[in-house]
């Protein structure tokens, strides 16, 4: 898209040059492209695009030459980029004018998104008109959540796990989620501490715990990178928690607890996603059918790159088939 709202702006350019690094009178930025035009446009329908630039993608990102049919680009599915740049082609040798191909593209995403929108208004609609008899069972819950971390590209819902808890039970805490960052930012670009960070109700901006997920058993070093982060810190914390999903040596768990006393009361904890969630659910458990419906929330308006359409739809279907098989 960006390259051709280029060839429209100026024609005179070679739409299979959008890098400047490529130097000549016919190449162009297809980036500022991008950033300056087509950002606020993607916003503004909900176009199911790429959340940042697409030239900032590991196969776009260092290119210094023009995209022609005879280059490989690394990108997945490999047939896409292919067919990309036979459409770049195209143009370029007139064979499909920029702005009949830019109105086509605006006019198939448009479908797809309200193809997609329409799916999760339906399950949507299938999860209210549940009729239950009894709520779902804090453990039926557990359940349901298993299943949704299993989905592809889950990453993104250990945090959103926490963040659900602790917005269900703000009130009973006197604590509060600091606003949660973008999923591909890293905490050096954002400025927080960690993936998930707590403040008091009444002192906020201030984190006083700070939450790391990883879909991966933790390793020594990890703590020893959190260490670093924790000590350098403007402020002191309470607690810093690794969630994680898999299970992590009995060493390193041990490593986390022995930096109580040479930080000076600072805790270091590592603790399973599940069995985090399972006392939560417990200990609240008047509170569990707002806890799902504050994680529902937080899927559902999350970006593309936290978490896809494909794991939205799934947890619908997922709590739907839940709901409708406990008795």
């Amino acid at each position: 898209m960006a390259c051709l709202v280029a060839k429209i702006h100026q024609p005179g350019v070679d739409i299979r040059k959008p890098y400047t690094e490529i130097e000549g009178a016919d190449c162009y930025s297809g980036r500022v492209y991008d950033e300056s035009h087509l950002w606020d446009f993607i916003c503004k329908h909900n176009l199911p695009c790429n959340p940042t630039t697409a030239f900032l993608t590991p196969c776009l990102r260092n290119i210094n030459q023009p995209l022609t049919c005879d280059i490989r680009l690394l990108g997945q599915p490999a047939l896409l980029y292919e067919r990309v740049i036979q459409l770049l082609d195209y143009v370029q040798n007139a064979k499909v004018t920029a702005k009949d191909l830019l109105t086509e593209t605006i006019r198939c995403l448009i479908e797809y998104r309200n193809e997609r929108e329409h799916q999760l208004k339906t399950l949507l609609a299938a999860v209210k008109s549940q009729e239950r008899a009894i709520p779902l069972s804090a453990e039926a819950i557990i359940s349901l959540l298993e299943q949704h971390l299993k989905c592809p590209k889950s990453s993104r819902l250990p945090v959103l796990i926490v963040a659900a808890c602790y917005n269900t039970a703000k009130d009973n805490l006197g604590e509060q989620v600091l606003p949660l960052m973008a999923h591909n930012a890293a905490d050096r670009q954002t400025g927080t501490l960690g993936d998930v960070n707590i403040t008091l109700r009444d002192d906020e901006g201030k984190t006083i715990t700070s939450y790391e997920m990883k879909q991966k058993p933790i390793l020594r070093s990890d703590i020893d990178v959190a260490l670093r982060k924790v000590t350098s810190w403007p402020e002191r914390i309470d607690n810093y928690i690794f969630i994680t999903t898999e299970k992590t040596e009995d060493d390193v768990v041990n490593y986390a607890m022995s930096l109580y006393e040479s930080t000076g009361g600072i805790e270091f904890v590592i603790l399973d996603c599940i069995s985090f969630l399972r006392h939560f659910l417990h200990f609240f458990h008047r509170l569990r059918l707002e806890f799902v419906e504050e994680y529902q929330n937080l899927i559902l308006e999350e970006d593309e790159s936290g978490v896809s359409h494909a794991l939205k739809a799934a947890f619908l279907a997922l709590r739907q088939a839940t709901e409708s098989n406990q008795f």
